[in-house]
């Protein structure tokens, strides 16, 4: 089927929405002027179940909900749209709502920058020693875009806010001086939809002696969801795929990373063939997700999802906490909330699942589990793990916080035990 896609600006062309009432669509229309917003005729076709919708989680996976901005936020971009309001005066109205979205959570415009000289590398991560974080500027957009995804500034007409690069030479200039790079994750948007030929580009040089240090590259990817085609009937599906399996034969460990929220996104045919083809020049695919209320805060879900997976021969990779950005109210449940949910789930499937590893928060001192909720020397605390780090040796470091039933994040924690601070503040 060709691409065809749709955003705030046609949204009157998607022809399901027309089961929904005005106010219905206009509250769509409302959010997406602050929250981007883009489907495909794939999704709308073939994941949303219309006879559910408003509640379909795949409905509220890709379509704005007026509940995703606060009240009086929607009520001021409402107002402005009634009001037939200049599209300046709009705009203005949306850049001040973003920056109240923390737009650019766990540091990732201060403290992760990688630099060559006194330069900074722009459009690039450097948080973790051993991984680089690279947002081509040619993958600054998806087949579709979810209405949770952190990464939403990089959609918004606002270059501030955007993390891209365009510079190919410069980063092959970064990983030869940085030997201890040993994974290089493309990202975005989403890298798969460029031009086979653009991720070429980058690629391809990484076999040259000069980069034997970097050993994995990883593609973090919504294609297998929301474009399966591109890897069957696009029309450079096949020089994608020639690529994967020449940087394999190359002695390069391919992982496609795939993003899968809820278990109805692996149904069809398309998606298995997707699944093969990419197995097929002996690339991995690992599978990741945020546990996110109104879509999949069911352990049901994900033990379904994890072993249609592994049946299809990709392995379950993280389950993820909402991170504490754009519309973060919507979907976010209490830690523990989200930890039972972990635990019933992995509890439902064999070990080849069990590969699964979280709840994991991306925090600004790196990625933090959660162990569990238990009580020692007569308190209850949250047991922690650092299970990536921004310094090395804080790797596989336990910690406890305070137990509190309402915590979504690391920062609504505390200390246990009287302690004034966790260890990695110092």
């Amino acid at each position: 089927m060709p691409f065809r896609a749709f955003s705030e600006r046609n949204l009157d062309q998607i022809e399901p929405l027309a089961r929904l009432s005005e106010e219905q669509r206009f509250a769509i229309r409302v959010v997406a002027q602050v929250l981007p917003f883009r489907v495909n005729q794939y999704v709308i076709d073939h994941l949303i179940d219309w006879d559910a919708v408003p509640d379909d989680p795949m409905f509220r996976l890709v379509f704005p909900q007026p509940e995703m901005l606060a009240t009086e936020h929607f009520h001021r971009i409402a107002d402005l749209l009634r009001s037939g309001a200049d599209r300046s005066v709009i705009k203005a109205a949306v850049r001040e709502i973003h920056q109240e979205l923390n737009p650019h959570p766990a540091g990732q415009q201060t403290l992760n920058l990688p630099r060559i000289g006194n330069e900074v590398l722009h459009g690039s991560q450097h948080k973790y020693r051993e991984s680089l974080l690279f947002f081509p500027s040619q993958g600054q957009t998806c087949h579709a875009y979810c209405t949770f995804c952190f990464r939403w500034p990089q959609f918004v007409q606002n270059a501030e806010l955007k993390i891209a690069s365009r510079e190919v030479a410069t980063l092959h200039e970064y990983l030869q001086t940085h030997d201890e790079v040993s994974d290089l994750l493309f990202t975005g948007g989403d890298p798969m939809v460029m031009k086979a030929s653009a991720l070429a580009d980058y690629l391809k040089p990484l076999v040259d002696p000069a980069f034997d240090h970097v050993q994995n590259i990883r593609i973090g990817t919504k294609s297998l969801t929301y474009w399966p085609h591109r890897f069957v009937s696009d029309p450079d599906a096949d020089d994608i795929l020639r690529l994967f399996a020449d940087l394999v034969r190359q002695g390069k460990h391919v992982a496609v990373m795939a993003h899968f929220e809820h278990g109805r996104e692996l149904r069809g045919s398309i998606v298995r063939r997707a699944v093969r083809r990419i197995l097929d020049t002996g690339a991995v695919i690992r599978t990741q997700a945020p546990v996110l209320r109104h879509i999949n805060d069911d352990p049901d879900v994900w033990a379904t999802m994890w072993r249609k997976q592994v049946r299809l021969g990709m392995v379950p990779y993280y389950m993820f906490v909402e991170r504490d950005t754009g519309p973060k109210q919507y979907f976010e449940l209490p830690l523990e909330q989200t930890w039972q949910i972990y635990r019933e789930a992995i509890g439902q499937v064999s070990g080849l699942a069990r590969t699964a590893r979280g709840p994991s928060m991306s925090t600004a001192p790196g990625k933090v589990e959660i162990q569990g909720v238990t009580e020692v020397a007569g308190e209850k605390v949250f047991v922690l793990r650092m299970i990536q780090a921004r310094n090395p040796e804080w790797v596989q470091h336990p910690f406890f916080a305070k137990y509190d039933p309402d915590a979504t994040w690391l920062d609504d924690l505390q200390p246990a035990f009287g302690e004034e601070r966790f260890f990695f503040e110092d």
